[in-house]
């Protein structure tokens, strides 16, 4: 049995900004008329049932992914009182889909990923809960192929022991790597050996909760009675302990220091969606690649992204990011968007 928990509690800085920290990216129409937490789960429902689909999230988001998710039940949504990173937040819902589903596979999913081919992903998510069920000690994750010399992403290095499942090979990982720079990135594609991280895993509930207990004993000690109190006394318990657990994320407390970790290679057309640069990597353009969602002209203007409420007119202008929302405009060089983030900071 597999159920899936999709991570939302992100505040999606870098697409400021439209993404705030009141209706980050997650929640927003990125890539079309689904915000990208539906399109997630809309996915994942091709295979698991909406029963057994959790959300963790923050207590400020909790009407968002009630308003935009109305099928999700009450007790699929895992709310984090605050957030403390990656660890605690898998902590606490493995513990949580524990307490329905003690011997489920749980695949691990981020809320604001593209994927276009489905089907593949589908496939593949089957592939690798067969897989847990034969190895139940195995953590398994999804790496996608490298199409370019990428620095925005970290690298899951491969290792030569592979295992047949079905009809794909499932490696055993070496190593997870850091987000190199470019050189590094390059020699990555040259080698044939890395695979993006895409942040998908899949693992027993009860492997993950036994190796929270090995690896973060008081994050377990903070949260281990989840499983087992009663519905009306839950969201109190987790609101007075969570701030007990170890503020670390699931790379550094767990993976980097377990040895059966294993990865699907994989080329489903996946992306992060992390920045602009993603959105003008999958919307329409015009013929001087513009994104222009917005009423106006690019005269003599290339390879813009814009974004605005009123009429605008460009003139002899390239390569810029404008984005207008009832707050703020913001322009900037598409070379440095990556700064954005950074600036954001002088306007408070």
């Amino acid at each position: 049995m597999i159920c899936a928990l999709i991570m939302a509690g992100g505040k999606g800085t870098r697409f400021w900004p439209l993404s705030t920290e009141d209706r980050p990216k997650q929640f927003l129409e990125l890539l079309g008329n689904e915000t990208m937490i539906q399109m997630t789960v809309n996915r994942i429902k091709k295979l698991i049932p909406m029963e057994r689909i959790f959300i963790s999230t923050g207590e400020k988001y909790i009407d968002l992914v009630k308003e935009q998710l109305p099928e999700i039940c009450e007790k699929n949504i895992i709310v984090e009182p605050e957030g403390r990173n990656t660890a605690p937040c898998i902590a606490l819902s493995s513990l949580v889909i524990s307490r329905y589903y003690e011997d489920a596979n749980i695949v691990v999913l981020p809320s604001d990923h593209l994927i276009e081919e489905e089907a593949n992903f589908i496939d593949t998510i089957n592939i690798a809960s067969n897989f847990l069920d034969e190895r139940e000690d195995a953590i398994v994750t999804l790496g996608m192929e490298p199409s370019r010399a990428e620095t925005g992403y970290g690298y899951i290095k491969v290792g030569n022991e592979f295992f047949n499942c079905d009809y794909r090979r499932i490696f055993k990982v070496e190593s997870f790597v850091e987000k190199p720079n470019y050189e590094k990135a390059e020699r990555y594609l040259q080698e044939g050996n890395y695979l993006w991280n895409g942040g998908m895993f899949l693992w027993k509930a009860k492997n993950i909760i036994s190796l929270v207990q090995k690896y973060l004993p008081f994050t377990y000690d903070a949260l281990k009675e989840v499983p087992i109190l009663e519905e009306e006394k839950l969201q109190k318990y987790i609101d007075n302990n969570y701030h007990k657990t170890d503020n670390i994320s699931v790379d550094y407390a767990i993976m980097e220091r377990y040895d059966r970790i294993y990865v699907i290679p994989c080329n489903f057309g996946w992306d992060d969606v992390g920045n602009w640069t993603s959105i003008d990597r999958y919307s329409d353009k015009d013929m001087n690649g513009n994104v222009f969602n917005a009423s106006g002209y690019p005269f003599k203007s290339n390879n813009n992204i814009v974004l605005t409420k009123k009429k605008i007119l460009l003139n002899g202008i390239n390569d810029l990011i404008i984005v207008e929302t009832d707050e703020h405009i913001m322009i900037s060089s598409k070379k440095n968007e990556q700064e954005i983030k950074i600036a954001k900071e002088h306007l408070e």
